[in-house]
């Protein structure tokens, strides 16, 4: 049998305030100081007195951060890494990245295959970015012939040289000469002789589709590609890793180059890390910016839209470097 009694009674009943502690509230420790508040910037300023004119809190002081740590990369030769997604090539920022490329601030990039079919194309007709919509109910998605034929042709050739898949596709730019190659990101890598490497699952990108489309060559490639990649990474110190509009396929490879780079002792533990994207993901949050840096390194996070940001990231760098 229950205790009614012992039930505790709620009721309509006003709470008690008259005893509340209260304490001063310049005692108190507050997140947001308006000593780091921002400033109006006057008319005509340049990109790097804007950047200062910013508030020093949340993604604001994050990304001042980011450009420090990307002149002081440079200054000290610690090495700039980009991770480039297809989407940062097809929103234009192409020749901002080929500027930051013969100014000293990339060292090496990695792509993932949309990417490299993106450039190509560009370089081939100065246009890229199908309407997929459109395309796909006739069964025309992915069907571009000097897409398919000649990427695959390269990529197979130069994998049979001896060569990565990055850098089948530089030679065959370099010795065809495209009318847009100066638009094209893999041309200049190839042509300053950074190293730009090519990370692919087999079936995620239109030229698979062709019938000259060859798993071994692509496979062989990226795997070799993957290792040229881990060791750009393990000379990563004190540089600095930024991986731009991957979600899934660059922060995999990143992470497990990471630890194989600590599996042969080399530490990494002043790494800096950046995720640009316009929208936060779990892997590119967790596998760039949070593991590889935790407890020793910096990672940050830029939400932003890539043909906004790295512009504005490229100025700021640029200007700072002087």
């Amino acid at each position: 049998m229950h205790n009614h009694e012992a039930v505790t009674k709620f009721s309509y009943e006003q709470f008690d305030l008259s005893d509340v502690k209260t304490y001063p509230l310049d005692a108190r420790h507050n997140k947001a100081q308006a000593a780091d508040f921002g400033r109006p910037v006057a008319l005509g300023s340049s990109v790097g007195a804007l950047v200062d004119s910013l508030p020093n809190i949340l993604a604001a002081a994050d990304f001042k951060k980011v450009v420090r740590a990307l002149v002081e990369a440079k200054r000290t030769e610690g090495g700039i890494l980009w991770g480039l997604g297809a989407h940062v090539v097809k929103t234009g920022v192409g020749p901002v990245l080929i500027q930051l490329m013969e100014r000293g601030f990339v060292s090496a990039i990695a792509v993932n295959g949309a990417a490299v079919i993106h450039d190509f194309e560009i370089a081939l007709v100065g246009a890229t970015s199908e309407d997929v919509d459109a395309a796909l109910g006739p069964g025309r998605f992915g069907m571009a012939e000097e897409t398919g034929r000649l990427l695959n042709d390269a990529i197979t050739k130069g994998i049979a040289d001896g060569l990565g898949f990055g850098q089948s596709v530089g030679r065959f730019l370099t010795a065809t000469h495209p009318p847009f190659a100066h638009a094209s990101v893999l041309a200049a890598a190839t042509r300053l002789a950074i190293p730009i490497t090519v990370h692919v699952a087999i079936g995620t990108d239109i030229i698979h589709m062709h019938p000259a489309a060859s798993g071994a060559a692509l496979g062989e490639g990226s795997l070799r590609d993957f290792r040229f990649f881990v060791t750009n990474v393990s000379r990563l110190e004190r540089g600095v890793y930024l991986n731009c509009g991957s979600a899934v396929i660059l922060p995999e490879v990143f992470l497990k180059a990471v630890a194989l780079s600590r599996n042969r002792g080399l530490a990494l533990a002043q790494l800096t890390t950046v995720n640009l994207d316009f929208m936060r993901m779990y892997r590119p949050t967790t596998n760039v910016v949070a593991r590889p840096t935790a407890g020793t390194g910096r990672g940050y996070s830029l939400v932003g839209h890539h043909e906004i940001m790295i512009p504005l990231l490229a100025a700021a760098v640029l200007e700072l470097d002087g």
